[in-house]
Parts: structure tokens; sequence; C-alpha cells
């Protein structure tokens, strides 16, 4: 997809309506727009802007003012969404923020928690392995 932009030297709507027929017969134009203040007709498509000016230097003097990428309506749209994106993130990483906040709180409480269940746990464990050691020993006891 291109956007052509060309200077046409015409004077009249005779002259512009047969520069519109030359190139709405062309071969992969999309979009016509002709500004007559200004005398520049362009053009979006998958044309080539060297067969397009040699068509229309048959009827007047054509000048090429610039070739480049068409920008597509839709874009513009994005952009718009882009920004109520990007508006949307900041809302939620200030969320995140305060989120992350509550979270280290809650961590810091389940920490803490988590300790005195430890400790709580800690003579029961040793209990436990006291046991399970002195198991061990009186089996290897018994296999001598």
């Amino acid at each position: 997809m291109k956007k052509v932009v060309l200077k046409l030297d015409l004077h009249d709507e005779r002259g512009k309506q047969k520069a519109m027929k030359i190139v709405s017969g062309l071969a992969g134009i999309e979009s016509i727009s002709m500004d007559m203040k200004d005398k520049k007709l362009t053009l979006t498509g998958d044309i080539d802007p060297v067969s397009v000016v040699a068509k229309l230097r048959k009827l007047c003097l054509t000048e090429l003012v610039t070739v480049g990428p068409a920008k597509e309506p839709e874009k513009k749209d994005g952009k718009k969404d882009d920004a109520k994106k990007d508006d949307e993130k900041k809302k939620d990483n200030k969320d995140d923020g305060e989120k992350k906040k509550d979270n280290k709180d809650e961590q810091g409480q389940a920490q803490a928690k988590g300790q005195a269940q430890v400790q709580a746990q800690a003579p029961a464990q040793a209990q436990a392995q006291a046991q399970a050691q002195a198991q061990a020993q009186t089996q290897a006891q018994t296999q001598l």
C-alpha cells in the first residue's frame, strides 16, 4: 500500500474529470481524492507512481510531490485506543502497587503465623525424629 500525492496543472472542472477518469482506470487504486485549491491529487493503493505520472502527463503537467506508505484509518482509531490503554495501564500499575503492598502485608502476617506454627511443631517434630532414630537403632541391634 502506497500513498502518492501528485500536483497537477489543472484549470477547470473538465480537466479534473479527465484526470480522475485516467487514474480510476488504473489497476490497484483503492482511493482517489482531489484538492482543487492546491491542485493536488492523492492516490492510495498498490500502484506504481511512475506509471501514474506517465499517464497523467499526457493530459497536463504533472509533478510527483510525495510517495510513502499509506496510513490506514484503523491506526488512527488504534492510537486513541492506545491512549486509553495507557491510561488503564497506569491505573492498573497504581492498583498493582497497592496490591503489592497488601500482598507484602499478607505475606508478612503469613510468615509470622508460619514461624509460630513451626515453633509449635518443632518439639513435636523433634520427638518424632527421636522416635524414628530409636526405632532404627533397635532394628539395627536386632539384625546383629
